[in-house]
């Protein structure tokens, strides 16, 4: 725990900016928060659970605890959702909570703390029209989302699937340093 006692839950979702969360957790503890890794089951494919939970200090949790287990991680001030997927996108809107990160992210929601998304999903789910309809619906709701930019040299027409886009760490930064302290910032 950080002097602050600000606790972040960092929602990992599955896509190649999870495996860069190291850097941001280390940003967001230099910047007094108390981080805790959730990842969705994909995502534990994309991200070194081992070396996250060195640095927070808290195991990465992807799965609900069984029944009458203690939750081993803090109550939650704030949210921060890198990479958000299309999947993951999609089903908060629509209340789905079949996974514990979008559990949380539900609860989150209706208890009105400060979640910050960054959506990432390729350009053709991009143009799918529920999702900018998620999209909005979120904004609606308060949620900060956080785009990136052209600009990223590990996508690109030389890789289908991959875009030429940047995953913007330095926004969510900016966007997280500017949330009020404690409970505040929710809304």
């Amino acid at each position: 725990m950080t002097a602050d006692g600000r606790v972040l839950y960092l929602v990992a979702c599955g896509g190649y900016p999870a495996a860069e969360l190291p850097a941001f957790v280390e940003h967001a503890r230099s910047a007094g928060w108390d981080v805790c890794v959730i990842a969705t089951p994909a995502a534990m494919a994309f991200l070194d659970a081992g070396r996250l939970a060195e640095l927070t200090g808290h195991p990465v949790r992807s799965a609900y605890k069984r029944p009458g287990e203690p939750d081993v991680l803090p109550p939650a001030d704030a949210f921060v959702v890198a990479p958000a997927t299309f999947n993951t996108v999609n089903k908060i809107v629509a209340g789905i909570s079949d996974t514990l990160a979008l559990g949380l992210l539900n609860e989150a929601l209706g208890a009105g703390l400060p979640i910050i998304m960054a959506p990432y999903p390729n350009s053709a789910l991009a143009g799918h029209p529920a999702y900018a309809a998620s999209v909005e619906a979120l904004r609606s709701w308060g949620v900060r989302l956080v785009f990136g930019r052209p600009g990223d040299p590990r996508g690109g027409a030389d890789q289908p699937g991959r875009e030429n886009t940047a995953f913007p760490w330095d926004d969510l930064r900016a966007v997280l340093a500017a949330l009020p302290p404690g409970r505040a910032g929710a809304g």
